[in-house]
Parts: C-alpha cells; sequence; structure tokens
C-alpha cells in the first residue's frame, strides 16, 4: 500500500466537511464531465466569463473556445427561482429515466409544453471547464426558451399558487431580454465583444446565412400567427389560406430586425418574381442552421412574448420598437397605468 500524499490526506480532509448533497452535485458533473471527455476527447474550455444582469437578477455565463455562448444551469435555475428540493428530485427522477431536464424545467406541470424540438436543441446540457471547475451549462438561447416554457404554462392555468413567482420571474426575464439579443448582452458582459473582428458584416452574413438553399422545414410555430391574428382581430384559425398581409408584417417584425445587412442579402438571394411579387422559396430556407436559424428562433419566442403582453396591435408596435429599435423609429410613449 502506497503511502498517502499531504494533498490526498488534505483533499479527504475538505470531502468530509462537506455536506452528503454538495458531495453529490459535485459527483454528478465530474461524471458528466468524463462522460464529455471520453466521448468527444475533451471538455470544451471557457475563454470568456461573465454575468449577465437583466434588471436585479444576474445569470453567470461565458463564451466557450469554439465560440458558443453558455449560461450555467446553476444561474438559470436561481433566477427563475426554482431551487426547490422537489424540482431537485424531479430532475432526479428524470434522468432515471432517461430524459434529464434542467432543474428550472422539472417541474411536472411543464412537461407538455416541452416539445421535442427543445429537447434535442437548447436543452442539451454542456460541461464545460471554467478554471479548474467543471459547469453544467446550456446553449445560451436555452433561457428565452425556458421562459417561453414557464408562460405558456402560466397561460394555460397549469401551475400551482407556489409556482407563479417563477412565471412572473420568466416574465421579467424576457422582458430584459427582449430588449436585446441574449448574444449581445453575453457577449458585452464577458468582454468578447472587444475581440470580434472588425468586418462585423462580411463576417456575420458568411456564417449567418447558408451556402446553399436548405430544405423546407416549419420555422414559424402556430402560435406567432395566432398572436398576429389575435392582435389584429382576425378570426383563428385562418384555415390553409393566410392573409397576402402575413408576408409584409413577417419582414417588418421578423426579418427586418435581424441583424443589419440579412434581409438585404435574403432579398437578393430569393428575388421576388417581377410578374407576381412572389418569391419561389422561402427567407428562412437561406439562413445557416448553425447561426442563422437558432437567431431566427430566438427572435420568434421573444416576439411571440411581446405580442402576449400587448393588448391590441398599435400596443404590440409600441413594445416592439421599444425592444428592437430601428434607426428612424420614432418611440412613443405609454402612460397608461
Amino acid at each position: 500500500m502506497t503511502e498517502e500524499t499531504k494533498q490526498s490526506l488534505g483533499g479527504k480532509a475538505r470531502a468530509e466537511k462537506l455536506s452528503q448533497k454538495t458531495r453529490s452535485a459535485i459527483a454528478s458533473v465530474a461524471a458528466k464531465a468524463r462522460w464529455v471527455r471520453d466521448s468527444s476527447g475533451e471538455v470544451p474550455k471557457a475563454t470568456h466569463q461573465g454575468e449577465l444582469v437583466i434588471d436585479d437578477i444576474t445569470i453567470p455565463c461565458a463564451v466557450l473556445e469554439d465560440g458558443r455562448r453558455v449560461i450555467s444551469e446553476h444561474g438559470v435555475t436561481t433566477a427563475l427561482g426554482s431551487r426547490s428540493g422537489a424540482s431537485k428530485r424531479l430532475k432526479k427522477s428524470t434522468e432515471n429515466d432517461g430524459a434529464p431536464l434542467p432543474i428550472f424545467l422539472a417541474p411536472s406541470q411543464l412537461k407538455e409544453h416541452i416539445t421535442n424540438e427543445l429537447l434535442a436543441g437548447p436543452l442539451q446540457s454542456i460541461i464545460f471547464k471554467n478554471g479548474r471547475r467543471h459547469v453544467v451549462g446550456y446553449n445560451a438561447e436555452v433561457l428565452p426558451a425556458a421562459c417561453d416554457v414557464w408562460l405558456r404554462a402560466r397561460e394555460a392555468g397549469h401551475l400551482q399558487k407556489q409556482q407563479l413567482g417563477r412565471a412572473q420571474n420568466a416574465e421579467i426575464l424576457m422582458r430584459g431580454l427582449a430588449r436585446v439579443g441574449i448574444v449581445a448582452l453575453i457577449d458585452e458582459a464577458t468582454g468578447y465583444q472587444y475581440e470580434r473582428d472588425r468586418d462585423e458584416l462580411h463576417k456575420l452574413l458568411a456564417v449567418y446565412l447558408s451556402e446553399e438553399r436548405l430544405a423546407w422545414a416549419k420555422r414559424f410555430p402556430d402560435e406567432f400567427y395566432r398572436q398576429i391574428y389575435r392582435l389584429r382581430k382576425w378570426p383563428w384559425p385562418c384555415g390553409v389560406r393566410r392573409t397576402p398581409l402575413l408576408g409584409k408584417i413577417t419582414n417588418k417584425i421578423v426579418y427586418d430586425r435581424l441583424p443589419n445587412g440579412v434581409l438585404e442579402e435574403l432579398q437578393n438571394r430569393n428575388p421576388a418574381n417581377p410578374g407576381t411579387g412572389k418569391r419561389k422559396w422561402k427567407h428562412h430556407q437561406f439562413l445557416s442552421e448553425d447561426i442563422g436559424q437558432p437567431d431566427l428562433r430566438d427572435h420568434l419566442l421573444q416576439l411571440i412574448a411581446i405580442m402576449r403582453i400587448s393588448s391590441s396591435w398599435s400596443a404590440f408596435e409600441i413594445n416592439l420598437k421599444k425592444a428592437f429599435p430601428k434607426i428612424g423609429d420614432q418611440l412613443e410613449f405609454d402612460f397608461t397605468t
């Protein structure tokens, strides 16, 4: 038997001082980190760290060496006020069933509002190394997606009374995110913005748009159209044929609010027919799968949230200008209480 080193003895002493809950949490993260390292070679490292500050809510965030923007599970959980023992037990239960969910979406009342698209995308956990620590995180787009799940559950009347506070926190976060994109917030919080290439538009279009037109897939959720019809006071459901005005509305509130230069390039790649004025393809088929389409999804989630808190189309337009101001927009003030 080899003699124990001072370091190993010290490590045991520190471990004995930890609670069983803390030791279990550390072991869980370490186990996940070993799995990531075994399957992909190594755990990605955070090159920039910071904190998102939205109103009085603070969430740790980072940029990984491969450019991914991530936020910690613990940070989102704390921000939503979901640190209950029940949520942790529910998360453990889902892990045992082979479908792990983050603590902040573990309550059973949220289950029917969590889509397969979310499970296969933003809800895929990312283990990364922050200094010497291994951290459980998620792609930044999980934040508006998680908030939307809580708001959907509240709207459907599925939440218990003690859970309404978390939905309120989700609304606060969604309102804050509506003022500026999540990626921009993280870049500012971590200082990563100062290391981006100066030729922003050229670089942006290179990664934001796809080299080839992608196959059509449903990108706009029905809820997006349902909220438009509600605010415009149009009958819903609308059936197969939708009003032609939807195209102009979509350009105005969606594509024209994406990064500067994107809509113009989309119109170049997907020109309108001179005779009919219609376009052969959908603009979103030209957005890249790894950057453009996730950003479109994030923007649509924020738009839906803004529409939900708006009582009329005119109120929505005011809120839209506040959330996504453009050069030349004249901001209006709402003096109602």
